[in-house]
């Protein structure tokens, strides 16, 4: 169910969770600003999450609140995971939604990492 990305911060969210390491995930990568881990439910051969460790709903209070350190760290890691799968060659897709009419289901920011595959059109013309 799509979330209010104004909302707040809902420290019982599944991303939540994992972060406290109270549900298990397939780690792919982790510093200190984000974690990146395989969907569960994978949308394309390679489909990964990257969450920052930070207490952000979306794009909107994380570009806000955090901090300098925080943002650059996390959009950093995002690209670090694409080059770890191999992904810059010949393409990915990198997805973050926000709010309701983005469809976000999670009220913790995440972008998720798109390859392996042709990608369609995001939107019809």
């Amino acid at each position: 169910m799509p979330i209010d990305a104004t909302a707040p911060y809902d420290d019982n969210n599944i991303f939540a969770k994992i972060l406290r390491g109270e549900i298990p995930n397939k780690t792919v990568y982790e510093d200190e600003w984000a974690l990146a881990f395989h969907d569960i439910n994978p949308q394309a051969p390679t489909h990964v999450l990257v969450i920052p460790k930070g207490r952000y709903v979306s794009w909107d209070d994380f570009t806000r609140d955090g901090s300098d350190a925080e943002i650059a760290g996390f959009i950093k890691a995002v690209g670090i995971v694409a080059r770890d799968l191999g992904l810059p060659a010949p393409g990915y897709r990198l997805l973050a939604n926000i709010g309701g009419h983005g469809h976000q289901e999670v009220p913790h920011l995440h972008v998720h990492i798109f390859g392996g595959k042709q990608m369609g059109m995001m939107l019809p013309r």
